[in-house]
This record gives structure tokens, sequence and C-alpha cells, in this order.
């Protein structure tokens, strides 16, 4: 199978609450379905903020929000749509006030993206449930986060 190599960005979006905004994808081969924060592989020459404004824009309405540093990388290899794709992402923070997801695009197409819905989640939601999260240990980075503040360099989170 070919191995399609891309460089990812996501945000890890919080409210004035430190409620993370999550979105659910669902793998069109497979079904299966996990959580992970907004974004995407980035266009060819697409710098980081652009691709993330767009993403954030495109997933969850939110537009022009200050970016700010990157906080976590991960790498992960996996299929989607029978493709392989191996993804070097690069997580920033970024803080919002609440408000209720509105994607830009319409609900066909972000189903063709495997997008099927959008929310806010607190912490004690996220260490409580059993569904599948990327990063795989996300509340345990997010308490980490909210108790020690944004590390002096970013931190590799693992798949």
């Amino acid at each position: 199978m070919n191995t399609v190599r891309r460089e990812a960005g996501r945000a890890l979006v919080l409210d004035p609450d430190d409620r993370v905004l999550l979105v659910r994808f669902v793998e069109p081969e497979t079904g299966g379905e996990f959580w992970a924060t907004p974004g995407s592989g980035l266009d060819p020459g697409e710098e980081l903020k652009e691709g993330l404004r767009r993403e954030l824009r495109e997933e969850t309405g939110l537009e022009d929000p200050e970016i700010g540093p990157v906080i976590w990388t991960r790498r992960e290899v996996f299929e989607w749509a029978g493709k392989t794709l191996d993804q070097r992402e690069r997580i920033v923070l970024v803080r919002v006030p609440w408000f209720e997801p509105n994607p830009e695009l319409t609900a066909e197409q972000l189903a063709a993206e495997g997008v099927y819905e959008v929310r806010w989640w607190t912490l004690k939601e996220l260490e409580s449930s059993d569904a599948v999260f990327y990063p795989t240990r996300l509340a345990m980075f997010l308490r980490r986060l909210l108790q020690s503040g944004e590390p002096d360099e970013p931190i590799d989170v693992g798949v």
C-alpha cells in the first residue's frame, strides 16, 4: 500500500473553563470512531498557522483565532480511506471564548473528510469516557498542561 507522508497541524482549543474542543472522526472504510483535536494535514507550502486557521474555520466555525505556541508533537502511521498516512503533527494551544461550534463546511463536506461531530469536553468527561482519543493519553497531558502551564519545549505525546 502506498504511504503518504505529511505534516499536520492540530489545535488544542480551550475555553475559559478549560473545556477542550474535539472532533469525532469516523474512518470511511472500517467505521472506526475516535475523537481528536481539530486540524489535519497541511497543504503543500502552507504554513502551520495558516493551515490551522483554515481547518478551525472549516471544522468548527472559529474565525481567525490567535494561534498560540506548539505545546505537543506526535507522529502516527495509520490507515485512512485506503491509504497509509505517516503523519507528523504539531499541536498548538488556542485559547478562545466559549462558542457554539458551527462548521463552515456542510455536513456532507465534513462527512467526506470523516468528520461527524464537534463538541466541548471537560477534563472529567475525558477521564471517565471509554471513547478512543488521539493522542491516546489526551486526558493525562491536558491535566499536566492545566496544572503546570505551557511547556518550555514541545512535548512528544506519543500515539
